[in-house]
């Protein structure tokens, strides 16, 4: 078989592999479909301090059941699945509490252990979702993604009345602005980013207004219009967002941080405290793909709206280069592995 690896920073090849055997508990997947995410280019260029190589890169991956290992029943055979990247101990103090996606040994396909960028790939059986026949394959290899949505808004608990702001429209940004306002139902959805046309997605996903930073201030804008936002998604993942957004909140609000930078985030104890604010952080996904799966079966998101672009597997070095450098025309980049 193929499988795309990243043999050691910045040097991407394709090579072939002897074809996996399903362990007991697993499953082998014929890959579809694959998603390419900000965390594959950061591995391949050396950005991702959990990564070891070589390395099969990919944790959005979609695909058909072709083998099943020891203590997997047959009649899974077949089934349409994606697959969650998150693996889990299931028994440290995170699992215990529903937070697999912290685990003390955590494993995450494409990152610690070789994921989906392959024409097969070998998963825990327990980690292949079966997609209702209903949901399109395109539609199917985006769940992951809306996964982080899901993740996010479970923390935040938004409601009706919320004043979102989300900062930054990139694929992140976007799918939960999706989730906020067709699952949600949030009553105002602002996003803010540097790029017109990033925007222009924002607001085909559903917001209810956007502003671009780049050449005014952000708070005199909110200012102006008396706008003091009850939540803030920081979906740009700048150390410099978190002290704007304790400033920006309304008193009573929450913020939820989705970056991973090393710097160091200055922030007053004063603006968080006086406030009352709520800080949580999501990282990956815990135990959502049930969820999103819902979400796409009710039609409350709309992945078409993120996907711009599909290339054959073998052209991943352009799809990988596309997806890096042209932020203003291109989102979601789709990689086909077979029919």
């Amino acid at each position: 078989m193929k499988s795309i690896v990243i043999q050691q920073p910045n040097a991407l090849a394709i090579e072939e592999r002897p074809l996996p055997s399903p362990a007991a508990g697993e499953v082998r997947v014929k890959v579809k479909l694959a998603g390419i995410c900000g965390s594959d280019s950061h591995i391949y260029r050396g950005h991702n301090p959990f990564a070891r190589y070589p390395r099969v890169i990919g944790h959005e991956f979609f695909g058909v059941i072709d083998a099943v290992g020891e203590g997997v029943d047959t009649s899974r055979l077949g089934q349409r699945v994606s697959v969650d990247p998150v693996i889990s101990c299931g028994h440290c103090y995170p699992c215990s509490v529903g937070k697999p996606n912290v685990c003390t040994s955590l494993v995450v396909l494409g990152v610690h252990r070789d994921g989906g960028f392959s024409e097969y790939a070998v998963v825990p059986a327990k980690n292949a979702w079966v997609i209702p026949d209903a949901i399109s394959d395109k539609h199917a290899v985006m769940v992951e993604p809306f996964t982080i949505a899901a993740n996010v808004t479970g923390h935040a608990s938004p409601t009706e009345q919320d004043v979102a702001l989300i900062y930054g429209a990139g694929p992140m940004g976007l799918v939960t602005v999706q989730a906020l306002k067709g699952v949600y139902k949030v009553k105002q959805v602002i996003v803010v980013d540097r790029i017109d046309e990033r925007l222009e997605m924002a607001q085909r996903c559903g917001a209810d207004w956007v502003i671009n930073n780049g050449n005014q201030s952000l708070q005199a804008v909110l200012e102006e219009k008396g706008i003091k936002p009850t939540l803030i998604i920081d979906a740009a993942c700048h150390p410099s967002i978190l002290q704007e957004a304790v400033n920006l909140a309304s008193p009573g609000g929450r913020i939820v941080l989705m970056g991973f930078s090393s710097d160091p985030s200055q922030v007053a104890q004063q603006g968080i405290t006086g406030k009352e604010l709520s800080i949580f952080s999501s990282r990956l996904n815990a135990n959502k793909f049930p969820v999103v799966i819902d979400w796409l079966e009710k039609g409350l998101i709309d992945p078409d709206k993120l996907i711009t672009h599909t290339f054959e597997y073998q052209h991943v070095k352009d799809a990988i280069e596309l997806f890096e450098k042209d932020q203003r025309q291109c989102c979601k980049v789709l990689l086909t592995f077979s029919e």
